[in-house]
């Protein structure tokens, strides 16, 4: 027989051998954060965007500071600004820093070429000068400066796809140097101080909800049976699965990261809904007059392939992640889901050994609880056989205005998704997406067409300056860095420095700067043309409007080009790391119908091998797909966008609600191998297993719930959503899954002679 009592305590040997080889050889922890671990792996635009980097530069490695004073054209002022800017571009990290300083007059003349800082402070005439120049032109204002000039901007490109740590590193010794200067205000934003920042919080919400994981379950146990033994014992198999869950991944190198701050609540509270059900049926057998080990025997023997079912579809719905093409998702997924099965693997190991170590426990009385329990499913199942009608109008409406919300539903996302707006970092960027034309990196990927030379020619240029004057107005960007803008700047230094000549040139213009293009290009701080000037970039940056605005503005674009630009000479494409995360959205959007689609044929199998009937099958998965229905009506209604951090819910929501429904096909299994006829095999099922898929759920749905107080989006998203989910899945197993099976009894008695005997 299994779980006698010498298996168990040889269980309980192997779990104590693990953890003491686990002390001798611990796992690193450490954390991280990387954007790009969200960019969808197997999209043509990633290897676009990696040839594109290899050519040029990665197109996030920087960081903006703005420093701030009520006359930036102090010369005080001006003096701690370049003092700063000087110590910034010593950092062994920089590769350059560039401001409203280092901005050059270039007059050529017959003389030769003239050059003149545009920010001269040498003397009071020369910097009101200036002044007045610089305020004076559009082409400064927001960009370099501010519109009303009250701050200087400092663009520091950092080394090339730094590494996190070493981005602390840098960002510390940043933050070190600004502190040695008395600026009124500073304001920085960039990719080494938001992973920088995500990582502080992660670790907070880390500990945070492994310490409150322990606080609720205690809670909880107490609660449904009041006694010590069933918290000492649910605290160390749960502790002991954590840790070892939580391991697993470490120990393959997986960093634990945004995605991460959710395991320990996740699987705390699965491994708790399962140890209810043992420790339901060990107590109900208690009550029935057997034997301590009697009780552990049957309890655990009896009920361990529906737990191993349920933990394993659990598992399933977190492993259909693994199918995206998005890193994190895929190891979130993949980690989550072995978690699962270790939890169970952790329960039927350690639980039944330690439950024998425990005193016994004398004759347990049922209590007056158990009582109403019982009591109460009784005139809940009569309750449902004389509403079926009602009740199968309730779900067919309440489904059919889900299916229409579901239709409303819009993709959208944005890159600091997953922090609350209010956050410091969000304001941060806002304040440079107001101020200096956005934070959000926009790049374009140019090529001369089949019948240009190169993309320095006049015609190209023109083509190239159409397509530059509608990013700047639809996208509405600041600055832009491209082959015109050094054209233009030619064309100013021609015509004796003035703003007004910062245009196109005309035709012969051109033939006149066609001479100083080449060194012109090899003097700007940033590659923007390819040595055969054959290819280029358009860098600008743009406010992060959203995934949704951003798709639009890319059809807008591809509209613009068809119509407006002669692909002959002029090839574009959208590209960098932005634009890359736009897609992802909607590219995660639909690789989880997939997983669902999975997920649904893995659950009818399930449901098909236990009653080897497809109608069955069928039957079971009706109400685990309403709950998923019901999750869009209540996004729609709470005006929740579908996106990357609220796709995957859906899978992972589907794999947890399945468990009650199995649990209860379990159970009526068991009751028809009985010999009992199907309603009251039915009744006896309800009876009986109703209690525990209510406390269960109330559980998992109560687990759930606490994510809400986390600051991630993605984790937010999945308290709100899963926990009301799991509700959904209550109601549709309790109400929905008996009317059902009742009209599918005449069925299962006609087929009952040829299968049950």
């Amino acid at each position: 027989m299994m779980f006698i009592k010498k298996q168990s305590y040889f269980g309980l040997l192997i779990a104590s051998i693990i953890l003491l080889m686990m002390a001798i050889f611990p796992p690193k922890v450490f954390f991280d954060y990387d954007f790009e671990s969200f960019f969808p792996q197997d999209d043509a635009d990633l290897a676009f965007y990696q040839e594109f980097r290899e050519e040029f530069e990665n197109d996030n490695d920087y960081l903006l500071i703005a420093l701030g004073h009520k006359d930036v054209f102090d010369a005080g002022f001006l003096e701690d600004f370049q003092s700063f800017k000087s110590q910034l571009g010593e950092l062994e990290q920089i590769e350059r820093v560039y401001s409203l300083l280092d901005v050059e007059d270039v007059v050529i003349n017959p003389f030769g070429i003239q050059r003149k800082k545009l920010l001269d402070w040498s003397d009071e005439g020369s910097l009101e000068q200036s002044k007045r120049k610089i305020l004076g032109s559009e082409r400064w204002k927001g960009n370099l400066i501010s519109a009303n000039g009250d701050f200087l901007l400092l663009i520091a490109h950092n080394q090339q796809q730094i590494s996190k740590e070493v981005g602390d590193v840098l960002y510390g010794q940043i933050v070190e140097l600004l502190e040695g200067y008395d600026f009124e205000k500073v304001y920085t934003a960039g990719k080494i101080k938001a992973q920088g920042e995500f990582v502080r919080l992660m670790q907070e919400e880390f500990s945070f909800f492994l310490g409150i994981s322990f606080v609720l379950i205690i809670l909880i146990l107490f609660l449904i049976f009041r006694s010590w033994w069933t918290v000492l014992t649910a605290m160390l198999v749960i502790a002991i699965a954590l840790i070892w869950s939580l391991a697993l991944g470490l120990y393959f190198g997986k960093a634990l990261d945004v995605m991460s701050v959710m395991q320990p609540t996740i699987l705390s509270i699965i491994a708790l809904a399962a140890l209810v059900h043992y420790f339901n049926h060990y107590l109900n057998y208690l009550r029935h007059d057997y034997s301590k080990d009697e009780a552990i025997q049957k309890s655990f023997s009896e009920i361990t392939i529906a737990v191993f079912l349920t933990c394993m579809t659990t598992s399933l719905g977190f492993m259909s992640l693994y199918f995206t093409s998005v890193p994190t998702l895929k190891f979130f997924g993949l980690y989550t889901g072995l978690g699962v099965l270790i939890v169970f693997f952790a329960i039927v190991l350690i639980t039944p050994g330690l439950l024998y170590l425990i005193p016994p426990l004398g004759k347990v009385q049922e209590s007056d609880q158990a009582a109403f329990w019982r009591k109460s499913m009784r005139i809940g199942f009569l309750g449902i056989i004389k509403r079926q009608q009602l009740i199968i109008w309730f779900f067919t409406v309440t489904s059919l205005f889900s299916v229409w919300a579901l239709t409303g539903l819009k993709v959208n996302g944005y890159i600091l998704d997953n922090l609350p707006r209010e956050h410091e970092l969000i304001r941060e960027f806002s304040f440079f997406d107001r101020e200096f034309g956005g934070s959000k990196p926009l790049e374009f990927w140019i090529e001369k067409g089949p019948q240009a030379g190169s993309l320095i020619e006049w015609d190209v240029l023109r083509e190239l300056d159409k397509l530059e004057e509608f990013i700047h107005s639809s996208f509405e960007t600041g600055p832009i860095i491209s082959p015109v803008a050094v054209v233009k700047s030619l064309n100013q230094a021609l015509n004796s420095g003035n703003g007004k000549a910062f245009v196109m040139p005309s035709q012969g213009q051109w033939k006149r700067m066609e001479p100083y293009l080449e060194r012109a290009y090899q003097e700007l701080p940033t590659k923007i043309l390819s040595d055969d000037q054959k290819s280029a970039r358009i860098s600008t940056r743009m406010e992060d409007i959203g995934s949704l605005r951003s798709v639009a503005l890319k059809n807008h674009l591809d509209q613009f080009l068809e119509q407006e630009i002669d692909p002959d000479l002029l090839k574009v494409s959208i590209t960098g790391t932005s634009h890359l995360i736009d897609i992802s959205h909607e590219s995660v959007s639909r690789q989880m119908m997939k997983g669902l689609v999975v997920a649904f044929l893995i659950v009818a199998i399930i449901a098909g091998f236990l009653f080897r009937s497809w109608r069955i099958a069928v039957i079971v998965l009706i109400p685990n797909i309403i709950p998923l229905l019901w999750m869009c009506g209540l996004m729609w209604l709470l005006g929740i966008e579908l996106k990357l951090t609220t796709a995957i819910l859906f899978t992972v929501a589907f794999g947890i609600a399945v468990d009650d429904s199995i649990h209860f096909m379990s159970k009526l299994r068991i009751e028809l191998d009985k010999g009992r006829k199907w309603l009251y095999a039915l009744k006896r099922t309800f009876i009986d297993t109703g209690k525990a898929i209510i406390l269960t759920t109330l559980i998992l749905s109560a687990g759930f719930a606490v994510l809400i107080f986390s600051q991630f989006g993605v984790t937010f998203y999945a308290g709100l959503l899963i926990s009301t989910a799991l509700v959904f899945a209550l109601m549709a197993d309790l109400l929905l899954l008996p009317v059902l099976l009742i009209r599918l009894g005449k069925i299962w008695e006609k087929k009952k002679p040829k299968t049950n005997h």
